[in-house]
């Protein structure tokens, strides 16, 4: 979701429906200005997880850059866009593709078929069929992002780096781990000599090749991936970042998986711990730190504590189920 980046500094979606009420009073309700501002709320809205406002908002942005017979066809875009992020947020996978489907074909008339704006859309449009399972359909999109990438900046750059993770994951998920993990070794490499070898990025490369071992009972290959990964990112990265719990969850499951529930507890409470002062007490990621401790529990004969634990883990995915 992107605000109009001709007003971008409204603070609070109190403001921006002031700003939406000035503008439809001074200019009408058919105004360029008036669709900007409502895209704008709609943004706010979204973050603030009221998906049904920031839908009508969007819908009417849309209406109006469709009246406009393609003279705006970017901020057509970018309304369409947007929607679909909304209904992605609602589980409308078929409804958000088919918007994402058309942000591309405006792009890729727009501004040509080998900008960088036409990749973030191959990979948005690509992230929406691997999430359907339609993999032949991602593969296809993340190769022209790649490719146009590496025309764009060279084989080496960090964008190729993200091609290549992207590309790597819809292997991973197809059960092509070796093709997966040649992806990311490159992606790593690319990463590295960027960024240097501590960078928050580098622990992300880390962390996925890991899980890829992980997948594969390559214990011995995921688990320094993983150490080094926590040591990045606890030296880079503030003590409460979200980033240290996934990899502190990731080392945890390692460890569980080897039976060694001593470390695996310890390292499983501290990311939830983090996750809780990072996204709040009913955050589906909490969900998800709650549901693993609670299996460790489970596999360690300990069913009381592990019922708690399901329990309020189940809570808090019902809630979020029906604010959907």
């Amino acid at each position: 979701m992107q605000p109009d980046k001709r007003k971008n500094d409204a603070p609070s979606a109190v403001s921006a429906r002031k700003a939406l009420q000035a503008a439809e009073q001074a200019l009408g309700s058919d105004h360029p200005k008036v669709a900007a501002a409502r895209n704008n709320l709609a943004v706010l809205y979204y973050a603030e997880g009221n998906h049904a406002e920031a839908e009508a908002l969007l819908e009417e942005a849309l209406s109006f850059w469709e009246k406009k017979l393609g003279t705006y066809d970017l901020d057509l875009a970018a309304s369409l866009n947007n929607l679909a992020e909304v209904h992605r947020a609602q589980g409308h996978l078929r409804l958000a593709t088919a918007l994402a489907a058309r942000t591309l074909a405006i792009c890729e008339k727009a501004l040509g078929p080998a900008h960088s704006d036409v990749v973030t859309s191959l990979h948005y449009l690509a992230s929406l069929h691997r999430d359907q399972e339609n993999y032949a359909q991602a593969e296809h999109l993340l190769h022209r992002a790649l490719a146009i990438t590496e025309n764009i900046s060279g084989p080496n750059h960090t964008d190729v780096a993200i091609c290549l993770n992207n590309l790597a994951e819809v292997h991973r998920v197809q059960g092509q781990h070796e093709r997966a993990a040649s992806l990311l070794v490159r992606a790593l490499a690319i990463d590295e000599e960027n960024l240097g070898p501590d960078h928050p990025d580098v622990a992300t490369n880390l962390n996925n090749l890991a899980l890829l071992h992980l997948a594969q009972r390559q214990y011995a290959k995921a688990e320094p991936l993983l150490q080094r990964a926590l040591a990045i990112s606890e030296k880079t990265l503030s003590p409460d970042h979200p980033d240290i719990a996934t990899s502190l969850h990731n080392l945890a499951e390692l460890y569980s998986r080897q039976t060694q529930y001593v470390q695996a507890e310890r390292l499983y409470k501290r990311a939830l711990r983090i996750n809780e002062k990072s996204f709040g007490p009913n955050h589906p990621t909490v969900a998800i730190s709650l549901k693993s401790l609670a299996t460790l529990y489970r596999e360690t004969h300990q069913p009381t504590q592990a019922k708690l634990l399901e329990k309020r883990a189940s809570k808090i995915l019902t809630s979020v189920k029906r604010s959907m």
